[in-house]
């Protein structure tokens, strides 16, 4: 699954992304950390694996990079 973006709290490390259909799932520091990344921006397309139990995001990182398996 893919997204934008839409905010991203460094001190945190959480934030959340829109998809494609408009709809916005928040993200938390364990997700970020997941993935692997150090930092992101505003706007920037990511990759998300979202937990099928409960619809969460459980890992996110660029669209260049693979998901974590």
């Amino acid at each position: 699954m893919q997204g934008t973006v839409r905010t991203y709290d460094a001190e945190t490390r959480s934030g959340s992304v829109l998809l494609d259909d408009g709809t916005e799932l928040p993200f938390d520091a364990a997700a970020f950390a997941a993935g692997g990344l150090r930092l992101l921006r505003f706007g920037q397309r990511v990759n998300l694996a979202v937990r099928e139990d409960d619809g969460r995001i459980a890992a996110i990182t660029l669209s260049t990079f693979p998901l974590p398996e």
